[in-house]
């Protein structure tokens, strides 16, 4: 059956987008997650999937290690983004 008005097939097997957010920086104590200056927040990006997004997060979290007060978060963005 053909499908004009649809460019992909039907069956394609492209994975589906759940985008994450991935940024972090220094909280005013270490419980709560209120930042000290949300001008010095670091947005590392917006990865298309959990694992690429948890990759990114573990080098982030690693290069501050030395830094008790700085902190690294996933954002499920796909979940906000949902209607």
């Amino acid at each position: 059956m053909s499908n004009p008005g649809n460019t992909t097939p039907a069956n394609s097997q492209e994975p589906k987008q759940l985008l994450h957010l991935v940024f972090g920086g220094e909280l005013t104590d270490l419980d709560s997650v209120t930042f000290r200056d949300l001008s010095k927040l670091d947005v590392v990006g917006i990865f298309p999937d959990y694992a690429s997004a948890a990759m990114a997060w573990k080098a982030k979290a690693q290069q501050t290690v030395d830094s008790a007060q700085t902190r690294y978060f996933i954002v499920h963005l796909h979940r906000l983004l949902q209607p």
